[in-house]
């Protein structure tokens, strides 16, 4: 019987085998840890400290792309930046078996961080900058460049030949991803002159531990060619007076070691919008992977599409009048 998705071939006895291939010899104590993108697992090893082993989505990146991710991480602990890279085993952090691609880590415990007051905002300023500072000391050859428009594009194609959402609220879920497109040349006239570097690419609490009040950076699997402010404006939240103090105490941080991309503040709503598109065509393309149905039950009721797109129609408004203000 043919499988349905490629993670239905990967078994606990076969990450096993796959681990001893490259001479990691588990003690068969394997947690599944949380992640949906990629398969991510807690791996006990006999007569050592655990170790998270990470398994990439097949045909997302390729082995180049792969490379690049994993030797930026490096790079960045060069820096003495906080992160965690892969382990070298044989000569390589990178391994191949079945079709799959995996690596392996040290394990990093640790409590997502909680940017409840100015101080901390600060020292993640200061954290980003330091970031930044390495993203722009070369260039990816392989890694995707950023780009505004064309996940929006690349949502009303999928969605204009889905049955994901009934019939009435794709014509009004359609029309609004025309009207977000059209005010997106602004925006992506700021985008184009912004300076483009290696970036981390989803920055957020959730992707910054803490422990003994010490910070770690995690998760770069996203990491892309793209502006300073989308590592940037996921910190943000509340109105606009609270975000602009949040700017400030991360500027504050973050010019100890980079220029501060004030120019990019208007692209924060602008982003936060082609987020929020990318992220429902994410969970509409992914259905397949049998996870997906299970960590987002909601997904595709009516109601979910409603107020998805009472959102965007929100979004759709803030373009404009954030716009007419600039």
């Amino acid at each position: 019987m043919e499988t349905q998705h490629p993670y239905d071939r990967l078994t606990q006895d076969r990450l096993i085998d796959w681990l001893e291939t490259i001479g990691l010899y588990t003690d068969y104590r394997i947690y599944p840890l949380n992640s949906y993108e990629n398969r991510v697992y807690r791996v006990g090893v006999e007569d050592d400290t655990p170790v998270v082993v990470k398994v990439y989505r097949p045909n997302r990146w390729t082995q180049a792309q792969i490379q690049e991710e994993l030797d930026f991480t490096d790079q960045l602990a060069e820096a003495e930046i906080p992160v965690v890279p892969a382990q070298k085993i044989n000569g390589a952090n990178l391994h191949e078996q079945d079709d799959f691609f995996f690596a392996s880590f040290p394990m990093r415990a640790g409590h997502a961080f909680d940017l409840d007051n100015a101080d901390q905002l600060y020292r993640v300023g200061q954290l980003l900058g330091r970031l930044h500072s390495v993203g722009k000391q070369a260039s990816f050859k392989t890694r995707p460049a950023m780009s505004l428009v064309e996940p929006i594009k690349e949502a009303r194609e999928f969605f204009q030949d889905s049955d994901m959402m009934s019939a009435d609220i794709k014509h009004n879920y359609l029309d609004c991803l025309t009207g977000i497109e059209a005010q997106l040349p602004f925006y992506q006239n700021i985008f184009e002159q912004s300076e483009q570097f290696r970036i981390h690419g989803d920055f957020h609490p959730g992707n910054i531990l803490t422990r003994d009040d010490q910070l770690l950076v995690v998760d770069f699997d996203d990491t892309v060619t793209g502006p300073a402010m989308q590592d940037i404006w996921k910190l943000l939240s509340g109105s606009a007076h609270e975000q602009a103090q949040q700017l400030n105490e991360l500027e504050e941080g973050y010019e100890q070691f980079c220029d501060f991309p004030r120019s990019e503040i208007p692209l924060v709503e602008a982003l936060r919008t082609v987020h929020m598109v990318k992220h429902a065509l994410w969970i509409a393309k992914r259905w397949q992977d049998p996870a997906f149905p299970v960590a987002f039950s909601w997904f595709g009721t009516d109601r979910y599409w409603s107020e998805h797109l009472l959102a965007l129609r929100e979004q759709w408004a803030e373009l404009q009048e954030r716009r007419d203000d600039f």
